[in-house]
């Protein structure tokens, strides 16, 4: 029997995706779901939302534990043929809020705050510790499993448990898939999204849209002047819209990116510059965001419960995570072709090796490959590499306890860099240290 264990499963909504697109899918209808999380609560609310679907949509074929705490992660992860990962280490509070208005006494603004920056890195720190650990417990009791992580900081974590443990692991995340449907829909292309042909290779978050066709036909050249007139229609007029920052970004390094404007805006110098608020208004830069989604997530979650926990006749269309198709084609050996954070190791030979980029990766009974995707062009690699070194040295500090690697990913930060003279961003990193306190690894 397939057994799938679901690490941090009070995700309610994002566990109903993943687990409820496995039980639309045949080879994985009779698996055995472990729901693992270590607030009761937030896991009760979910078993009760799995067992809904079980019943409403998969004739209850499937099997469904519970298991809370951390002397029962063990037992939730034994045999488990697939472990997801979706936890969010310190949480909203105090910790999302912490890496917010820490900052903010400095002058230095964040968007969301989950990927890069100053945020980022300190996300990354006090999540490397708890997924090593869970990852080493894999080890242990589930050394064949395949674990699919779906936490950011998606780069810094992932890479951080592939380079402290022998798990087979891949990172995933949704902007790829949502890359190009998004840019043509606003363009007014729609009617070419089910007919291009397109190629993306990067980091996530900075995968870059190499080529775009449709019929066999480069589009590239049209899609660039819309995006550029919409711009600058924008401006002119004193309006925005939702993508401009990927659109300039797009105008001066010549290709789009994957992840949304919200999040670009953070990735780089150029965008948030107290010296410059006016670029705040004139791209549409939502400062804080991240937070306010929160707060609208918990109060929407208050509201919404009900008709997820208690309803008998929960319904569920599949969605398009990756994750139960990788499940699916490790099991049924029919291969899929995904797009996967992995360690380099050449795929990108001008990114170092070490490094963990997004990728084409073939899947089938032989889990996780990934393809040679070739150079990127100089100017994609070098602003991928700002962000790079930024990740691997939040990595080497998390897994050696080193303060100085504190320091110094946050030095080379690019927007952290852009606002903060070196001793400040010492300083702030002192008060964020402070003030997450057993969050984080011991440093030194």
């Amino acid at each position: 029997m397939v057994r799938i264990t679901f690490i941090g499963a009070g995700s309610t909504v994002f566990a109903k995706n993943i687990l409820g697109d496995t039980m639309l899918t045949e080879s994985l209808q009779d698996a055995h779901i472990a729901l693992y999380d270590i607030d009761a609560d937030r896991l009760e609310e979910s078993r009760m939302m799995v067992e809904n679907l079980n019943t409403s949509i998969n004739e209850g074929r499937a099997t469904v534990t519970a298991h809370l705490g951390l002397e029962n992660r063990k037992a939730a992860l034994k045999g488990a043929s697939f472990v997801v990962n979706a936890i969010q280490v310190g949480g909203y509070r105090p910790s999302t809020v912490i890496d917010f208005e820490i900052p903010k006494k400095y002058g230095l603004r964040q968007t969301i705050a989950d990927t890069l920056g100053i945020g980022g890195i300190f996300r990354g720190l006090r999540t490397i510790p708890v997924m090593v650990d869970f990852a080493r417990d894999m080890e242990e009791v589930c050394p064949e499993a395949l674990l699919l992580n779906y936490t950011n900081p998606m780069a810094i974590v992932t890479g951080a448990v592939l380079q402290a443990t022998g798990v087979a692991t891949v990172g995933l995340c949704h902007s790829v898939q949502a890359c190009v449907p998004g840019l043509l829909r606003s363009l007014d292309m729609e009617d070419l999204v089910e007919r291009t042909q397109w190629s993306i290779a990067g980091i996530n978050h900075m995968g870059w849209l190499l080529e775009l066709a449709a019929d066999g036909k480069d589009i590239y050249p049209e899609v660039r002047k819309r995006a550029f007139a919409k711009n600058d229609a924008a401006v002119e007029a004193g309006e925005t819209h939702w993508d401009m920052v990927r659109y300039e970004i797009m105008r001066h390094f010549g290709y789009y990116v994957t992840e949304s404007s919200e999040h670009s805006a953070e990735y780089s110098p150029y965008w948030i510059k107290a010296g410059y608020p006016q670029l705040i208004e004139r791209y549409n830069i939502p400062l804080d965001e991240y937070p306010r989604r929160c707060e609208r997530q918990i109060e929407n979650w208050a509201k919404r419960k009900g008709e997820i926990v208690n309803n008998a006749s929960l319904s569920h269309e599949r969605t398009h995570e990756y994750g139960s198709y990788i499940m699916d084609a490790v099991v049924t050996d029919m291969p899929t072709r995904i797009h996967g954070n992995v360690l380099n190791k050449g795929s990108i030979p001008n990114l170092p090796d070490d490094a963990v980029v997004e990728v084409a990766c073939l899947v089938d009974r032989n889990k996780v490959q990934p393809t040679l995707f070739g150079p990127l062009p100089t100017q994609c690699a070098a602003l991928n590499m700002t962000n790079i070194n930024v990740q691997l040295l939040t990595i080497e500090a998390a897994l050696t306890g080193s303060r100085e690697r504190v320091y110094q990913a946050a030095y080379l930060d690019p927007h952290t860099a852009a606002e903060l003279p070196l001793s400040e961003i010492r300083a702030l990193c002192d008060d964020l240290i402070e003030a997450h306190g057993e969050m984080l690894p011991p440093l030194k």
